[in-house]
């Protein structure tokens, strides 16, 4: 079908170019058989001279494709054969005024205007070929009852037939040559406009009919003159009346046929209108300007107005889903899943939206109550985490603690026991000396024994946090001096300490961690031992130094840890001690060799 259609158009505008090409043949021949003319009127054009012209540009105007400088050539001709015919007025005014508008209507052949209120265009050449073609029809009339006419008066007076003759097939030509516009275009809608349009050539045609009937009875003297008319007449009456009774008809049709797409259009209305109230969604139509057109019954209980929100734009959510917050009329948001649609019209340009909301406040609430659980859950496995982490520092305490007793403390105990029973066996045999050395070496195990139970004991409280410190001015050298007192060494240690220096401290957490250290550098130093502090800034430092080996680069991390292999619990007390009292401790490996331990206090002075 579609190739069919493209070779009736190809055909259509070939017959166009041959019109195009007989109209020029038809003004030449014009030309030929003018009669002289008057010496005074030897300036006034001929309208025959704008038919070639326009023949021309109906030539150029028939090609389906056309270069843009033979479209220009076209409209040139054209507008030139419409000067041609205006010029003519004065003398020739029916053929001039046809010759203008054929020109014209060449001219304007593609240029369409809008309707107001309708969305189709109408062709500016219609109109005018219409008139063209009209006036020629009625310059012929007179031609064909010439025998009527007087002597001395002819039809030549009014248009010449050729000039008529060109017109009309100058008239046909613009028709061909746009076959999918004009009268002969079939893509329009059917209706009373269509019925009315299809039926103006029967209009045109009735008249002409007639007189050629009326023209035929005169000629042959079948009829006189006056019942030729007379006969014409009558019929064309009758061809009138039976075109207005078919337009009538055909008018009624419509109007039944509007009435019964109205009465489909308010049933399809009040469908759509009950679609809307019914659906569970809050639903609100606006149109291409944001104005609220129509609401549901759910969106008037969501947001407790009774009505739309007036001729302002609505506040609407963005493009697709997602969630949005309406205003409820007592100021509260409601929160809904929002979607958001746009209704294109032909063009693919937006001419309403659809806005519709599902209220999601149960959703929501269900939600926060869930995260909520969630976050009660989350806190409670924290809970479970940080017990889980204190049962396990507990276990590793029980077990170092155990490890500890089976060697620390098992051996004093151990010592004790041999001696003791070394002496109640053979006390009568031994001599006062190794009596003395043997209850000396059970004082000495039984003091470190005790030491231990007063560390563990401390341990405890330390690893319960009960231990607080309360910090007083106390004198660095008095503690140094009364520690090494108490482990008898104050001859093997040096003693570098001012007497000016006083650290702001816990007194007897002071003397745990300076009696710890230097038992320590004791225990596992070699001299020389030194004890030294000095004032920094705002803080006093302690340093205790042995000459020994040092300790191991692989065991500095774990130092200050509880139950440190080789060094007890002495170094873990310190760390504790040290940081109850806002203060800090640190290892330092002394040169040439030897270790240092650094304590550091908050100045008092």
């Amino acid at each position: 079908m579609q190739i069919a259609a493209h070779d009736v158009g190809r055909l259509s505008r070939i017959l166009a170019g041959c019109a195009g090409v007989a109209v020029a043949v038809f003004g030449a021949l014009d030309l030929l058989t003018l009669s002289s003319p008057v010496p005074d009127d030897t300036l006034t054009p001929s309208p025959a001279a704008a038919l070639p012209a326009a023949g021309l540009a109906l030539l150029l105007l028939a090609p389906v494709r056309s270069v843009p400088a033979q479209r220009v050539a076209a409209h040139i001709l054209a507008m030139l054969s419409a000067a041609l015919g205006a010029a003519a007025l004065g003398r020739h005014p029916a053929a001039a005024v046809a010759t203008m508008l054929a020109g014209l209507a060449l001219a304007c052949i593609d240029v369409r205007l809008r309707r107001p209120g309708e969305q189709s265009r109408f062709r500016i050449a219609d109109p005018l070929l219409a008139g063209a073609t009209i006036i020629a029809l009625v310059a012929l009339v007179p031609r064909m009852f010439a025998p009527t006419f007087p002597d001395g008066g002819g039809p030549d007076s009014v248009m010449s037939p050729y000039h008529a003759g060109a017109l009309l097939t100058l008239a046909l030509g613009a028709i061909l040559a746009r076959p999918e516009a004009g009268p002969l275009r079939t893509a329009a809608a059917a209706g009373p406009g269509t019925k009315i349009r299809r039926a103006l050539p029967a209009v045109i045609a009735v008249p002409v009919v007639a007189a050629l009937i009326s023209a035929l009875a005169v000629r042959t003297g079948i009829s006189r003159p006056a019942a030729a008319i007379s006969t014409g007449a009558i019929l064309a009456a009758l061809a009138v009346l039976a075109l207005i009774g078919f337009l009538v008809r055909s008018l009624e049709g419509a109007d039944r046929q509007q009435r019964e797409l109205v009465a489909e259009l308010r049933e399809r209305r009040e469908f759509a209108d009950t679609l809307l109230q019914s659906m569970n969604e809050a639903v609100m139509v606006l149109d291409a300007n944001h104005r609220v057109i129509d609401v549901n019954r759910r969106w008037r209980e969501l947001t407790g107005h009774s009505e739309p929100l007036g001729p302002e734009p609505a506040p609407l959510p963005p493009a697709g889903t997602g969630d949005w917050l309406v205003r409820h009329a007592d100021g509260t948001d409601i929160p809904v899943l929002a979607t958001m649609a746009a209704i294109p019209d032909t063009e693919g340009r937006p001419r309403a939206y659809v806005a519709t909301y599902v209220d999601i406040t149960d959703r929501k609430r269900a939600a926060d109550e869930l995260a909520d659980r969630a976050g009660e859950l989350e806190r409670s496995n924290e809970q479970l985490r940080e017990s889980n982490a204190r049962l396990e520092a507990a276990l590793a305490f029980k077990n170092d603690l155990t490890s500890m007793l089976t060697h620390d403390v098992a051996q004093p105990i151990s010592s004790i026991a041999s001696l003791s029973e070394l002496l109640s066996a053979d006390w009568a045999e031994l001599d006062d000396d190794i009596r003395r050395e043997l209850v000396t070496k059970i004082d000495k195990n039984t003091r470190r024994l005790i030491k231990m139970m007063n560390d563990l004991q401390l341990l405890f409280r330390l690893d319960t946090g009960t231990v607080t410190a309360r910090r007083t001015p106390v004198p660095v050298l008095e503690v140094v001096t009364a520690v090494a007192a108490e482990l008898g060494c104050a001859t093997d240690v040096a003693i570098a300490v001012d007497d000016d220096l006083v650290a702001l401290a816990d007194r007897q957490h002071l003397w745990h961690v300076v009696h710890n250290l230097l038992g320590n550098a004791l225990k596992y130093g070699e001299p020389p031992l030194r004890i030294s502090a000095a004032r920094t800034a705002d803080a006093i430092e302690v340093v205790v130094q042995d000459g020994g080996a040092g300790i191991p680069e692989e065991l500095v991390p774990q130092l200050f840890d509880r139950f440190m292999r080789g060094a007890g619990l002495g170094l873990f007390i310190v760390r504790h001690l040290v940081e109850a009292n806002r203060g800090s401790v640190r290892y330092e490996r002394a040169e040439p060799r030897g270790a240092r331990l650094v304590v550091t206090f908050e100045s008092a002075l």
